[in-house]
């Protein structure tokens, strides 16, 4: 989240004072975080507190928002934002406003899957931008965060987005900035915001092109700039200006959030998995074995392809979290390949999961995308971190 966090604090100054230029100071000594950076860390708390269980998260938002709100009381929230936040319910307001986009980044980091991205940016607006706006531009900058973190091309990202949430990306930024003032709704900020990031070339650059359209300058800044940092690395000395402006309390939450992503982390992203569907995909003549598996009463054709995965595991990962419930996650999966087949999960032996990762990528052969899909949903990354696990207790125990 430390793109909508610099983003914000770069166009603090540059609000009410709109620039029409990419010649300005990064990050000056008048910067200051607003209620942009306020309320992504609110987000980020509440994604933590809620373990990923929807109906808890949901809770959690308008409560850590609130906690937040009364923290820092002069952030500079919206008229009807300040009236929720001193409200004695949580009920939402139908706010179409850029808010929750702005706040949304945390979202997309904390999960593995498109599809739980987009679920849960939905929770984070709608505790009060219940609107079809306000839910859709969260969803929009979450579902383009994740596509770049996972290596997505920006002619995908802008497809992707053009075709589920019809965003017009059809007038350039050159064409866009002269008439461009200030917007402070989602429709009117969100597209704005990804086109910047269809059209630059580095973190820095995205940031630039953003403060120079004017409008809502920190929040566009702190939309495109999310999503930037999913697919540029991020300058470490305009990182250490944006963190210099936090304070403690802030700076300690960051902190937990960095510790918490790292622990909960899926080590496998898309670009690891598509460099080994590749090698799979150009090596048809790999040696292979019918295996019978007793629980599901079939056969399946798997490569013996042991060493390959094992050195792709061992240098494609770095954390060594292991979580116990991957064969009740697989369970909650029909992986169904290009013949419509349903493995079900009755035990996760390493002889089935290889199966599993056996029939999706056979399946990209017939139908193109089969692999990208099990990729977003986050099955192939839970299949290969189970079978390293696998691995590693099968070579401690001949140890």
């Amino acid at each position: 989240m430390i793109g909508a966090i610099i983003g914000d604090i770069a166009g603090s100054i540059y609000e009410f004072n709109n620039i029409k230029t990419t010649d300005f100071p990064i990050i000056s000594d008048d910067c200051f975080f607003t209620d942009d950076t306020v309320m992504t860390f609110a987000v980020a708390e509440a994604l933590i507190k809620g373990g990923r269980d929807a109906a808890k998260t949901e809770k959690e938002m308008a409560k850590t928002m609130k906690k937040y709100g009364k923290m820092y009381p002069d952030a500079g929230y919206g008229i009807r934002f300040r009236e929720w936040l001193a409200s004695s319910d949580s009920k939402p307001y139908e706010s179409f406003g850029n808010g929750s986009a702005m706040r949304v980044s945390p979202v997309a980091w904390y999960f593995h899957s498109l599809e739980k991205v987009e679920k849960f940016a939905e929770i984070s607006a709608k505790v009060t931008h219940n609107s079809e706006e306000g839910i859709k531009g969260a969803k929009a900058t979450a579902a383009a965060i994740f596509l770049a973190r996972n290596g997505r091309p920006k002619d995908y990202i802008k497809r992707y987005i053009e075709l589920k949430y019809r965003y017009d990306f059809s007038k350039t930024l050159d064409e866009i900035r002269p008439d461009y003032s200030f917007d402070e709704t989602c429709q009117g900020t969100v597209p704005v915001a990804l086109q910047v990031f269809f059209e630059a070339e580095s973190f820095e650059d995205t940031l630039r092109k953003a403060i120079s359209m004017g409008g809502d300058s920190d929040t566009l800044a702190a939309i495109a700039c999310s999503v930037a940092e999913g697919f540029y690395p991020v300058p470490e000395e305009i990182k250490e200006r944006a963190l210099a402006k936090l304070d403690k309390k802030l700076l300690s939450m960051l902190k937990k959030w960095d510790e918490d992503l790292s622990v909960s982390s899926n080590p496998f992203e898309h670009r690891d998995i598509m460099l080994y569907t590749d090698y799979l995909l150009t090596n048809p003549h790999t040696v292979r074995k019918t295996i019978h598996h007793p629980d599901t009463n079939q056969d399946y054709v798997v490569p013996e392809y042991n060493e390959i995965m094992h050195n792709f595991i061992r240098d494609a990962i770095v954390s060594e979290r292991f979580r116990s419930d991957y064969a009740q996650i697989l369970a909650n999966h029909n992986i169904r390949s290009h013949q419509d087949m349903v493995c079900e999960v009755c035990d996760a032996s390493e002889v089935l999961l290889e199966a599993m990762l056996t029939v999706i990528i056979s399946g990209e052969r017939v139908k193109p995308g089969n692999v990208a899909w099990a990729a977003e949903d986050g099955i192939l990354g839970d299949i290969l971190f189970y079978i390293r696990k696998r691995m590693e207790e099968d070579a401690a125990e001949e140890a």
